[in-house]
């Protein structure tokens, strides 16, 4: 039983420590191209998010959430045409990834391989 739970927890130090660096990924290369980003969260927070942070001069909200497996960041103009109709009948602004370059965009998205 003991081997079972540590070899638990590396599987969870493990998936961590990959999603951190995926997530920094995107995000890195987000702010490289200065595009905005609205949210970086490490785990995913359903209902519940242990930690929140907003610096005053940002425009990025970063948050730990409570389940280890995975993550996410939320990026300003990254939408699917499909669903949000009303976002796309908006002008586009310059931070927003659909304003961006076909190879910036591409960049961002793999950005966490």
């Amino acid at each position: 039983m003991e081997t079972f739970l540590i070899r638990a927890l590396q599987l969870i130090m493990s998936l961590s420590l990959l999603v951190i660096i995926h997530e920094c990924g995107h995000f890195l290369f987000a702010r490289i191209f200065k595009v905005r980003v609205e949210k970086f969260c490490l785990f995913f927070d359903p209902w519940l998010t242990l930690f929140k942070f907003k610096p005053k001069d940002s425009d990025t909200q970063y948050s730990i959430g409570w389940l280890p497996l995975g993550g996410y960041v939320k990026i300003s103009g990254m939408i699917d045409e499909s669903m949000d109709t009303e976002q796309m009948k908006q002008p586009v602004q310059p931070w927003e990834f659909r304003s961006k370059p076909v190879l910036q965009r591409l960049l961002i998205m793999i950005g966490g391989v």
